[in-house]
């Protein structure tokens, strides 16, 4: 049966001479895998430059709930980057943002209110100005609302220390090494109350790779076979 519904790419995989499997997220349906047929051909080239990392395509697919692989009969831009493809700072954060994503998300089912943040964060990331640096702190904190581990933000005078595992700040320093120290914990609680993506948190970029690492470890914590992320160490040189 056919659908209209919007997606956002996580990954692509070529397939055959001519063909990919794409992971697509939909507004409609939530995480799904399609076929794409003859995008590599000489004369799909539009097709395949529709399908980078997070391009957000109007999509009229074939849905069957019986199959793990669907297929697509149509795909154009739903919305167009503007600043991302130009600037090699934002297109490093949109890579980190992709492979957070892909490595986070897992079920099938649709989550609207997931799909809005996607769709919003990637939306933003392209329209922001200046002050964008600390963009993907911004996102990873509240991405984590999503998957079930936002940090509660106890933090205090008294309660400076971030508790990885708990998600919550203490009074002292846990009885393990998973936990932030009361310097990258305050920045962690500005984080957790601030919402404007754009407003820099960190003052260097030693903050704010240490605090990168910490929320790495966080997310790793929390989601089973979360595994290692190799997109951070290009965010490092980028802001370094």
């Amino acid at each position: 049966m056919l659908h209209k519904t919007i997606g956002i790419v996580f990954h692509t995989v070529k397939y055959a001479d001519t063909s990919i499997i794409a992971k697509i997220y939909t507004e409609k349906f939530g995480l799904r895998s399609y076929m794409i047929r003859g995008v590599k051909s000489k004369k799909s080239k539009s097709r395949s430059a529709f399908l980078q990392h997070l391009s957000v395509l109007n999509m009229v697919v074939y849905e069957n709930q019986k199959k793990h692989l669907q297929s697509i009969r149509e795909i154009d831009a739903a919305y167009q980057y503007q600043t991302i493809p130009f600037n090699i700072e934002k297109s490093s954060i949109l890579l980190f943002m992709n492979e957070i994503l892909l490595k986070s998300i897992v079920e099938e089912e649709p989550n609207q209110k997931l799909f809005n943040f996607i769709y919003s964060s990637v939306v933003e990331l392209d329209r922001c100005g200046k002050g964008y640096q600390d963009f993907h702190l911004h996102f990873m904190v509240q991405f984590s609302r999503f998957l079930g581990f936002f940090p509660g933000n106890t933090h205090s005078g008294q309660n400076e220390f971030f508790d990885l595992q708990e998600g919550v700040f203490l009074h002292s320093r846990p009885l393990h090494n998973n936990y932030l120290e009361p310097a990258p914990g305050g920045k962690l609680s500005l984080l957790l109350e601030n919402n404007s993506w754009d407003r820099r948190i960190c003052r260097n970029a030693a903050e704010r790779n240490e605090l990168l690492g910490k929320l790495i470890e966080y997310y790793r914590l929390h989601i089973e076979g979360f595994g290692d992320v190799k997109s951070h160490l290009i965010l490092k040189q980028i802001f370094s």
